[in-house]
């Protein structure tokens, strides 16, 4: 009997010790959908001082909130950015370099996660790693939310960048994605070597 009770007491110590060093990442992308510029994506790690409750899809907030909410996670977290480029996205698709964007940010992450939630129906292929895939994570688990914040301010950061120096196409406003006055700009100006020219309409031009 006291066999079987120092056995249950191990269990529970065992169990407890794994719950405590059970380290859950949330990663999610941003980019897909424009014309210009690398995918983005973030895998991050919450710190367990976070107020989860102000984390939202980075989608639903207005721009001012997520880039408070940028900074708060940077603060509160281990996170990392993963990109893949404009030639990579042309080279093996959209799909693709979204996954291989998300597989580099896991990698760069300063600690392993122990499980790692995915938003959207795919996974990247990295061995040795409990990934798991989730429709609307990023509107669910809070980890996903403050990935794709991460995601969408670090992309939106760099777009900026690009339009200072590629002046008429509005990007500092549209972030490379498909509205009217971009198009307009591409038939006035030509596509750049910033554009994704597998991408219709770019490939028309």
């Amino acid at each position: 009997m006291g066999r079987f009770k120092n056995h249950k007491k191990k269990n529970r110590r065992t169990a407890a010790k794994n719950i405590k060093f059970n380290i859950l990442a949330g990663v999610d992308e941003v980019g897909r959908g424009s014309l210009v510029g690398p995918v983005y994506a973030a895998a991050v790690i919450l710190n367990k001082s976070i107020n989860l409750k102000i984390l939202k899809d980075s989608k639903t907030l207005t721009k001012e909130k997520r880039e408070y909410l940028f900074s708060y996670i940077k603060k509160n977290s281990i996170w990392a950015v993963g990109k893949a480029s404009v030639k990579e996205i042309d080279k093996i698709n959209i799909l693709q370099a979204s996954l291989l964007a998300m597989k580099r940010a896991i990698k760069k992450l300063k600690r392993k996660p122990t499980k790692v939630l995915i938003d959207g129906n795919k996974i990247p292929n990295i061995k040795n790693y409990n990934l798991r895939a989730i429709i609307k994570g990023d509107q669910k688990i809070p980890s996903i939310s403050a990935a794709s914040i991460v995601a969408k301010v670090s992309r939106d950061i760099f777009i900026k960048t690009l339009a200072k120096k590629n002046k008429g196409y509005n990007w500092e406003q549209n972030y490379g994605y498909g509205t009217k006055q971009h198009l307009k700009a591409i038939k006035k100006l030509g596509i750049t070597k910033h554009h994704r020219r597998t991408f219709s309409p770019v490939s028309k031009f």
